[in-house]
């Protein structure tokens, strides 16, 4: 019997204008029946390329496979290699034989057709049934991926269903054809800690019952010990390491594995310096950093509070949900419900919960850029819920946002120089251009950039290099509050260490107190005081981080913590 996927020695190199770039430097690798094999790396390491590689995804040119073989055995008998295949051969192994599941269900589903209509499609053009035939193994389906009310969604469009119903379709749809391969490229990286837990027990459930193999391919080695059998880590093109899980976890060898694994903040107690991926690589690692598996409750000493910067009292925020024909609101969604707390100065304040509580509406409404239904929002003893918009922008400096998604939060227009000294330029800061300039190629710097990316513009640069510029921008005015909202969910591990270390110095440094929001439990309780857990519109639960994260009292702030992916391994399980 052959394997159900091998790979020979593959190459693959790309052409550009400026040169050719090697994604791939001769990788091998199997994938057996009934095995889920994972492909473990940050953004750029040739995760994507590799699997859009098995199934000939790739545009070519730019794409050039200089070297190597991809076999596939859907049967265990006959051996095909795919890049010896042409177009219509193809049709036939994609979708049926080899299907993917892709990153981002939203840009993945077409948004003109119902969600039915999309699996039907693939069922339509792989299996020779009726369209009747394939409307009732759709909504059968659509069970088995645990979809509520099968028949309705059937009938939906993409954006009538939530970020964790649309990843369910892209099962569905992947998964209808019976393949005996199944790809999945980071399906759950967006997703809350409870929906991606979910998520990973469905194709866990639906691989064991149709025995297919599966490559998994992620960022985040925690979601590794929960799905895969073996790992495959990749840098900068090339599998440094491969290995069954428990001994990837447990005796690491090669130095970037052991970097990817200590620099998840589940590792490491509250506030310790995170390891990053260069510590390791560039072997100037101290014998005592070492990969660990276990973390242990510290009880924190209660200190006595700080004076309070900010407070909120019974805020609420509505949204309209239905309107007239005139534009009437005719009822509402209660977004935030009646919420009161206090922030302390100097502090940083974790406010986690799944998507949908009201934690981004919560952040914004505080800074005013969300209008609250009622409430009190008193920073420094000014009400800010009664202060006129005029009023509020000399309050502007002192309170700023980091937001979420790095790519939209800049102007692709302006170069970072500009972004940074814009605001200082509105509220009169310094007292001309070149202290100005001086002033943002310092802020540059503190967040590990260089003066001469002053002229640069933002599609330069990476993601993790994006929120340091966002968060340069955001200290431009020396604010003495902070939002920030979901600063690193998208970010790679390692990148994300980073940031999570330069908001610790930059907080030492200039003392402005910080909310930090964030669906990931175990980044809040790293970097936190105290943490707020929020579920629909309301704080159900808060308390030190410490406490919060090793003794949560609230059944849902359990739930959240337990579907946590931490994948930690005792010597002696």
């Amino acid at each position: 019997m052959y394997p159900l996927l091998e790979i020979k020695n593959l190459s693959l190199e790309f052409s550009s204008e400026s040169g050719t770039i090697t994604a791939l430097k001769n990788i091998s690798f199997t994938v057996q029946k009934g095995e889920v094999v994972a492909l473990v790396g940050e953004s750029g390491s040739g995760k994507s390329v590799t699997s859009l590689s098995i199934l000939r995804l790739l545009p070519a040119p730019p794409a050039r496979y200089v070297s190597g073989q991809i076999l596939f055995s859907p049967d265990g008998e006959a051996v095909a290699d795919i890049l010896q295949k042409d177009k219509n051969e193809l049709q036939i192994i994609r979708g049926n034989q080899a299907a993917m599941i892709f990153q981002e269900p939203m840009t993945s589903l077409n948004p003109v057709l119902t969600c039915g209509q999309q699996v039907m499609e693939a069922l339509l053009q792989h299996k020779k049934i009726s369209k009747k035939e394939a409307k009732e193994k759709t909504i059968a389906w659509f069970e088995k991926v645990k979809l509520p009310d099968p028949e309705g969604v059937f009938n939906r469009y993409p954006h009538q269903l939530s970020g964790g119903q649309k990843q369910r379709v892209m099962i569905a749809m992947a998964m209808c054809c019976e393949p005996a391969l199944l790809i999945c490229d980071e399906p759950t990286t967006a997703l809350d800690v409870t929906v991606q837990k979910t998520i990973l027990l469905l194709i866990r459930e639906l691989q064991q019952q149709s025995g297919m193999g599966v490559i998994f391919i992620t960022h985040d080695l925690g979601v590794v010990a929960e799905i895969a059998d073996r790992a495959l880590v990749m840098y900068k093109g090339e599998i440094v390491e491969q290995n069954p899980i428990r001994e990837l976890f447990l005796h690491p060898k090669h130095p970037y594995t052991k970097a990817l694994l200590a620099c998840r903040p589940v590792n490491h107690p509250r506030g310790e310096r995170l390891p990053v991926v260069s510590d390791f690589m560039n072997e100037k690692t101290p014998a005592q950093t070492q990969v660990v598996t276990q973390i242990i409750d510290h009880p924190v000493q209660k200190t006595e509070h700080p004076p309070v910067l900010l407070r909120a009292e019974n805020i609420s925020v509505r949204f309209p949900a239905k309107k007239s024909f005139w534009g009437k609101p005719l009822s509402f969604t209660q977004a935030v419900d009646n919420v009161s707390f206090d922030v302390y100065k100097g502090e940083t304040l974790g406010l986690v919960g799944e998507s949908g509580c009201g934690k981004t509406t919560l952040g914004r409404t505080l800074l005013r850029l969300v209008e609250p239904a009622s409430g009190k929002i008193i920073y420094n003893g000014i009400d800010l819920a009664n202060k006129k918009r005029e009023e509020l922008r000399d309050l502007r400096k002192e309170i700023q946002i980091v937001f979420q998604d790095p790519y939209s939060s800049l102007n692709p227009r302006l170069t970072i120089g500009n972004a940074i000294t814009e605001p200082m330029k509105v509220h009169r800061l310094h007292s001309n251009n070149t202290q100005r300039k001086d002033k943002a190629v310092e802020l540059l710097e503190k967040v590990d950039l260089k003066a001469e990316h002053f002229t640069r513009y933002p599609h330069e640069f990476s993601g993790g290099q994006r929120q340091r510029i966002v968060i340069a921008r955001a200290l431009a005015l020396n604010p003495s509050f902070v939002v920030c909202d979901e600063s690193v969910s998208a970010l790679d591990v390692s990148v994300q260490a980073q940031v999570l270390n330069l908001l610790n110095d930059l907080k030492k440094e200039m003392g402005f107190t910080v909310i930090f929001i964030s669906h990931d439990l175990s980044v809040v309780r790293y970097i936190s005081d105290r943490i707020m857990v929020m579920h629909k519109g309301r704080i159900v639960e808060s308390g030190m981080a410490d406490d919060i994260y090793f003794h949560p009292q609230m059944e849902y702030t359990q739930n959240l913590i337990a579907s946590v992916p931490k994948g930690i391994f005792s010597s002696g399980s």
